[in-house]
């Protein structure tokens, strides 16, 4: 005769050794994940309520790889649906913390500036990082010592204004420009800046009288509302600003613009490239690193982590795919189009695949003086190798056939 906690302790071990095998090489869980696993009839309809347009969207949310388990914070968010605040010469849109909770580092703006429409004379608590994704802008920033600098920035190129130092932007021809900007803080916002006509028009008469040397009646015209972004006349050529601003006054010491388009490739492969703007190479921007990603179609973003920073993305152009790894285990996939925003935790892993039939380009950023990452490949490449094969399974001779530098973007070759 069998005991009641004999028979149960036998099915309960039938059923780990039944689980055991029929966990799978690309379908490891039990329960089963993915779409793989449905077997019922209409397991997978949705009949419910549905936009098939949004949907249709991300594949990978609307069925996951098999792969995929637990649940993580949404990594995905968008300036396509981000409301935009619209002005003559312009408008712009962000995504802050509070509309992308896990994006507690960085909050992001998407502006458009008409030829010749103007950001107004302003300053932030925030560090400002932005790259160019359209046109030509012409920019001005006095720094904390009191030296000016005016350049134009074109498609490609970043620029870089450390919290507190006052600057403007301005849309140049032929048909003004549109950028991305990045603050070094979640909760920072493009609506809530230190603008100069505020403040104008916040003090009193005399005292702008005492402080400018002049007559009080000298600001009788001024604006009572502040101006954010109206339209203005295009500027005269690049010297006759930067004259204009330095007579009496030294340059500072490093540009506050970066050419990360038309940079050397930190890594290159027959899958992509990666370019790279940190405080080593641009030097003023001591809190904001940055690398540009491009991906060919098939490639792969290879699987790496970033030990120092969060990374915020904003996706440039084509089709992504992104797995994030967490503890747990966790793994999340979502899909990317251009003008949505990615984000990853310090530390997880992750990859990103194209998987359109044109280039797939965006940009990482991170809230940190250096840009640094960890390669996956690169790591188990340099571990002895028998060690490698007792956790694996693999062979010694395939892996020393795996990329041992870092590619960045596979195929290597």
């Amino acid at each position: 005769m069998f005991s009641r906690r004999n028979v149960l302790a036998v099915t309960a071990a039938g059923a780990v050794a039944s689980a055991a095998h029929a966990a799978s090489f690309g379908n490891p869980d039990q329960p089963a994940q993915g779409a793989v696993n449905a077997k019922a009839p209409g397991n997978l309809r949705d009949p419910g309520p549905q936009s098939e347009a949004i949907g249709n969207q991300f594949p990978s949310a609307q069925t996951p790889p098999a792969t995929d388990v637990g649940g993580m914070p949404m990594d995905w968010a968008s300036f396509n649906n981000a409301p935009k605040r619209i002005q003559n010469g312009g408008w712009a849109r962000q995504v802050t913390q509070a509309d992308f909770a896990i994006s507690n580092t960085i909050t992001g703006v998407n502006m458009r500036l008409t030829a010749g429409g103007i950001r107004e004379l302003h300053w932030h608590q925030a560090a400002e990082w932005a790259i160019m994704t359209y046109g030509s802008c012409r920019v001005t920033v006095l720094d904390a010592v009191g030296r000016p600098y005016v350049a134009d920035v074109n498609e490609g190129d970043l620029w870089y204004f450390p919290a507190g130092q006052p600057h403007s932007l301005q849309g140049l021809g032929p048909d003004g420009c549109e950028f991305v900007i990045c603050f070094d803080d979640g909760n920072a916002s493009e609506f809530n800046t230190l603008l100069v006509t505020d403040w104008f028009a916040h003090t009193p008469p005399q005292v702008l009288a005492k402080n400018f040397g002049v007559p009080a009646q000298t600001f009788a015209k001024i604006p009572l509302q502040n101006l954010w972004i109206f339209q203005g006349t295009l500027p005269g050529d690049l010297a006759s600003d930067r004259a204009a601003v330095s007579r009496t006054a030294s340059a500072p010491p490093h540009p506050f613009i970066f050419r990360l388009g038309s940079s050397a490739p930190a890594k290159e492969s027959r899958g992509g490239e990666v370019r790279v703007a940190d405080s080593s190479n641009f030097n003023i921007a001591t809190t904001v690193a940055a690398a540009l990603v491009t991906v060919r179609p098939g490639g792969l973003r290879e699987m790496h982590w970033h030990p120092n920073a969060d990374e915020w993305q904003y996706y440039i152009k084509g089709k992504g795919r992104m797995t994030v790894f967490n503890t747990g285990p966790n793994a999340m996939t979502m899909d990317f189009n251009a003008g949505d925003i990615g984000y990853v935790k310090r530390n997880l892993g992750h990859y990103v695949e194209n998987v359109g039939d044109t280039d797939l380009q965006f940009i990482g950023v991170f809230k940190a003086p250096r840009y640094e990452e960890v390669s996956l490949s690169n790591w188990l490449t340099h571990t002895p190798p028998a060690l490698v094969t007792q956790h694996l399974n693999v062979d010694e001779a395939a892996i020393a056939k795996w990329p041992d530098n870092g590619p960045g973007v596979m195929p290597k070759s």
